[in-house]
């Protein structure tokens, strides 16, 4: 660029004379185009920075959002993870310990150390706060249920290793074979089908052929076996425990009364005696002469799918047959 060049008429020697400028009007000179330049360059920086992403924040833009679905997805899996492990402790708690006889977990045992709000602290600093402490609890509490149950588990399995000839005087498999049978009424309030009332039923009804084996379901005494109002021939087996099953309707009683018997023995057949209007076997399980729902009693011969078919078929079986 060609350097400006200044002149300056002097009177004196009617001429005109080059102007030298001086030091302190160059540094002013070359502060003045310095600050322009500067004052362009951040507005073009701020116009960019406000207008335009840059490759990396679009990068980062895209990463957060994949980010936030996958926590969505983690967060449902995780609750859905929760809720299957209430269901255990709702098992373990009444069924698994009532059936030991041992007090069930309390909430303090099953949560212990997770009141400490301290843990959560340092993550209410970080960005997406909320989101990271929910999920941070989240994890904290199925890990603390998660080792409770282990416990838990433990200390059922070394009562249970105390308890086998309770274990075998618990009745815990089908009376009738699972080939046999087609499940009639479910457990709970049905229509009677004679008097068409709704009452209580205390068992589960099997339809199966007229002459059909049935078993006992653990180690006992026969405490009855005889013919009775509405249950037809019938036998009780006392298992000692608090535990009693019922066999109702049968065509032949194969055992007497003060007999002992073993879990899988023959003790009759399927008939229609009594209050009945077809072919099956009412059976019944009674805890301190309590009704129990039979269906929580066949963890023995049962595979995971069988049971929960067992439960599904029960619950919708309506066709009350006593």
């Amino acid at each position: 660029m060609a350097k400006n060049i200044y002149y300056r008429y002097n009177p004196e020697t009617d001429n005109f004379e080059r102007v030298y400028p001086s030091l302190r009007m160059r540094l002013a000179s070359w502060g003045k185009t310095w600050l322009i330049a500067a004052f362009i360059g951040v507005a073009i920086f701020l116009l960019v920075f406000y207008c335009f992403d840059s490759p990396t924040e679009e990068n980062l833009r895209i990463e957060n959002a994949q980010l936030r679905t996958q926590y969505g997805i983690l967060s449902r899996r995780l609750d859905n993870s929760l809720k299957v492990m209430e269901h255990i402790q709702d098992r373990d708690d009444n069924f698994y310990r009532v059936m030991m006889q041992m007090d069930p977990m309390s909430r303090s045992q099953r949560l212990a150390g997770l009141d400490n709000e301290n843990r959560y602290r340092e993550l209410r600093q970080l960005s997406d706060a909320g989101l990271v402490t929910r999920l941070t609890q989240s994890m904290d509490l199925l890990e603390r249920q998660l080792y409770a149950q282990s416990q838990s588990f433990d200390q059922l399995r070394i009562t249970l290793g105390q308890q086998k000839d309770k274990l075998a005087h618990i009745p815990s498999v089908l009376p009738i074979n699972i080939s046999d049978y087609t499940m009639s009424s479910g457990y709970g309030y049905r229509r009677d089908p004679i008097y068409g009332a709704t009452k209580f039923h205390e068992g589960l009804d099997f339809a199966a052929a007229m002459g059909t084996k049935v078993f006992a379901t653990a180690d006992g005494k026969v405490s009855m076996a005889q013919r009775t109002a509405g249950y037809g021939n019938c036998i009780d087996i006392d298992h000692g425990y608090n535990y009693l099953s019922r066999y109702a309707h049968l065509s032949e009683i194969l055992v007497k009364e003060g007999e002992e018997v073993k879990r899988g023995q023959l003790i009759g057949k399927v008939g229609s005696t009594g209050k009945s209007t077809g072919p099956h076997l009412h059976y019944e399980v009674r805890f301190k002469d309590e009704p129990q729902n039979p269906v929580n009693y066949y963890f023995m011969d049962l595979t995971p799918e069988e049971y929960a078919e067992m439960i599904q078929i029960a619950e919708n079986a309506g066709h009350v047959m006593d």
